[in-house]
């Protein structure tokens, strides 16, 4: 038996006809933006960018029945492209007045629901608390997010969902962008959703899909920056030793590239999300980037001389990603002297037997990082990994460790100065829960205050940029510094 899916009423109070006009008034935006993109004529003019607060029965038919008509002909990769690269991805409102809409339809095609699908996603991604990207995603947190678009759902599985919960599960033990290639999850979550015709609608299927979907992103996005950042370590290792040009045949290209070009192929390398996208056509661009990690390792055992180590053919590690900022003359049995002698002073007992937040400046703190990242790689074959301060644990993502290890690209700075704030700021915190010592909090915590106020600032200069992914990894950086100090500031 089929749950009712009680969509909630429009958000904001007062007569109906004003209601409905305020809905459209958050979505306005993103259809004007969707028919430059298609270069459609808008009866409205180029000019205007919003509608008055004030509704009269003529505008609002006239405004209904042109997104009617754009609905008609917008399709589902139009709209990701539209979303995934404009600030328009960030109005949660809008976002949920969209997915309403379509949602209130009486009669729902196959581009609807691709639609819905689609957009559902989107505002969890863009309204899901930031420790969510890192966990296990369950579905009462899909439930609880999603409330404000599909009210109160029940958790409760779905026996013919069953399918996505095993992919979700497998999803786990992928190493790599080729692990996750050897399947065919994309097109058995499509025939899922195909296959249940009118029961997609089910709100607990809804957040079944949506779960799915998340995990499914979240999964491709990690091991592909995995590969990534193996790629440019191993184009700056090639750099140092003087290489100029490699062979590219596994990428498609010629036996001669130029490593600056390579370099600029890894570094404007963009998700296969934005296009209209197929399990064909995403698992074709995923083998390229794989066939370029292929290139640029082999260029590396060639200018070595040696054999492939069996790192080589691992997602990247801290162990890849070192010698970007390591000193070329140092030997890795030196660097692994260094690491023991970090981790010693690390394991040595102090009188409160963890780190002082007092003793833990900015530099410092931002060189413990660093080195740790050397002499403790993270666990095998993960992009994501743990550094240790005293009694405090720091999980950094994929593209904060590559700040740290490579030193260029447009927002390292900003995300090494995001960890460093997070990690003072969780040192005091552990610190104080410790010892009952809360005196070295207020120091992190004013550090961090700056430090927010300059990332949201960055993260203005990235979207305006049109950097979505420099804005995205910023974003998420300052969310996390952000809920560390929320929690510093209950104690």
């Amino acid at each position: 038996m089929l749950n009712t899916l009680k969509i909630p009423p429009p958000s904001k109070a007062g007569p109906p006809q004003q209601a409905q006009w305020d809905e459209l008034r958050s979505v306005f935006p993103i259809y004007l933006a969707l028919a430059r993109q298609m270069e459609v004529e808008t009866p409205f003019g180029q000019e205007r960018k919003s509608l008055p607060e004030k509704p009269d029965a003529a505008i609002l038919k006239e405004v209904e029945g042109w997104l009617d008509s754009m609905d008609q002909r917008v399709m589902v990769h139009q709209l990701r492209h539209l979303l995934q690269k404009t600030t328009l991805n960030d109005s949660e409102s809008g976002l949920r007045a969209l997915i309403l809409r379509h949602l209130r339809k009486s009669a729902k095609t196959t581009v609807d629901r691709d639609k819905i699908d689609f957009l559902l996603v989107q505002y969890f991604a863009l309204c899901v608390p930031p420790k969510i990207y890192h966990k296990q995603v369950e579905l009462s947190d899909v439930a609880r997010v999603m409330e404000p678009v599909l009210g109160p759902v029940e958790t409760a599985p779905i026996s013919w969902c069953e399918p996505l919960d095993k992919m979700i599960q497998a999803l786990h033990g992928f190493r790599s962008l080729r692990d996750i290639l050897k399947t065919n999850f994309i097109e058995q979550g499509r025939k899922v959703k195909e296959t249940a015709g009118g029961m997609f609608y089910d709100p607990s299927a809804l957040l079944a899909f949506i779960r799915f979907n998340f995990m499914m992103r979240r999964t491709l996005i990690e091991l592909m920056h995995a590969d990534l950042i193996s790629i440019r370590s191993g184009i700056g290792q090639l750099e140092s030793a003087g290489a100029r040009i490699i062979d590219c045949h596994h990428l498609g290209l010629s036996a001669s590239e130029p490593l600056q070009k390579i370099r600029q192929i890894a570094d404007e390398w963009n998700q296969p999300f934005q296009k209209e996208y197929t399990e064909r056509t995403v698992s074709q661009a995923f083998e390229k980037l794989l066939g370029l990690r292929t290139d640029v390792e082999r260029a590396l055992e060639r200018v070595s001389g040696s054999a492939p180590s069996p790192a080589a053919a691992e997602p990247p590690t801290a162990r890849n990603l070192a010698p970007t900022k390591s000193v070329p003359q140092e030997s890795e049995r030196e660097r692994q002297g260094a690491g023991r002698e970090v981790r010693e002073k690390r394991e040595t007992p102090t009188s409160g037997d963890s780190t002082p937040s007092g003793a833990l400046e900015f530099e410092s703190c931002m060189e413990k990082i660093w080195e740790q990242l050397i002499a403790e790689p993270p666990s095998k074959g993960r992009s994501m990994t743990t550094i240790k301060l005293g009694a405090a644990r720091v999980l950094m993502s994929s593209w904060e460790v590559a700040a740290f290890v490579s030193e260029d690209g447009f927002a390292a700075e900003d995300l090494r100065r995001a960890v460093v704030a997070r990690a003072l700021v969780t040192v005091a915190t552990e610190t104080a829960k410790e010892t009952g010592n809360a005196t070295g909090i207020e120091k992190a915590l004013s550090i961090a205050r700056v430090e927010v106020t300059r990332l949201q600032e960055r993260v203005d200069a990235a979207k305006q940029a049109k950097d979505t992914e420099a804005a995205v990894n910023l974003g998420i950086s300052t969310k996390r510094l952000l809920s560390a100090l929320d929690e510093a500031e209950k104690l």
